[in-house]
């Protein structure tokens, strides 16, 4: 079976600390994982490592067949780029850019115009956001704000989506809201990676592994109705 995302055995040592051990574990085309457990146990590094934002110790990441062991800097900026959109804890959005704006940097990065615009728009509306476009992030509440990142990783159609506690410091509502918009976008085909200390979004994965000082300690498939 070939993945869009496969981690082969990952270790990550910071000087001479054990961060990561033997992690493996592989994502197919419209599947969600819930990478749970205790704070400090590794799953942001795990996220980042499987992003491209860090390099493994040990170990490989492979995107739909290609191992990016080895790569260069410039052709793995290129392969975080294009394959994935990135959904941090903090939203980080331009305080000076609307809504509909920030949605659209992704675009204005790799010169795509009028079509990425209508898609832009299409995916706020989406989002239940069609009353805040022209909105600024100071003026949005926490939940918007994260429908608006997640809008904004989702704009040049990534295959996989990584998200690093999406539904933090959310009330209820805006979690599910949240965690509605992230899981419907794999029904297009985009895998999702998510890390998650929000049971109720773990139990809406397809998969939840849990970590424990950076060990696999449980891989599980969920069965939904």
């Amino acid at each position: 079976m070939q993945y869009l995302l496969e981690v082969r055995q990952v270790g990550k040592r910071y000087n001479e600390e054990q961060i990561l051990t033997d992690i493996s574990f592989g994502l197919e085309a419209g599947r969600s994982l819930a990478i749970t457990g205790q704070s400090g146990g590794g799953k942001t590094t795990l996220l980042s490592i499987s992003g491209l934002l860090q390099q493994p110790t040990s170990g490989r990441v492979i995107l739909d067949g290609l191992d990016t062991e080895g790569l260069s800097s410039g052709r793995l900026a290129a392969l975080r780029a294009a394959y994935f959109g990135f959904v941090f804890q903090q939203a980080r959005l331009v305080h000076s850019l609307t809504a509909l704006e920030n949605v659209l940097v992704p675009a204005w990065l790799t010169r795509q115009g009028k079509p990425a615009e209508e898609r832009a728009r299409n995916l706020l509306i989406r989002f239940g956001l069609e009353q805040r476009l022209r909105h600024r992030p100071q003026e949005l509440s926490l939940g918007q704000l994260r429908r608006v990142a997640l809008a904004r990783a989702l704009l040049l159609s990534p295959k996989v989506i990584l998200a690093d506690e999406p539904t933090n410091d959310l009330d209820p509502a805006s979690a599910a809201e949240v965690a509605d918009c992230l899981l419907a976008a794999c029904e297009s085909g985009t895998g999702l990676i998510v890390v998650t200390h929000d049971p109720g979004l773990a139990e809406r994965t397809d998969c939840n592994m849990q970590l424990q000082a950076g060990r696999l300690v449980e891989q599980r498939r969920l069965i939904h109705a």
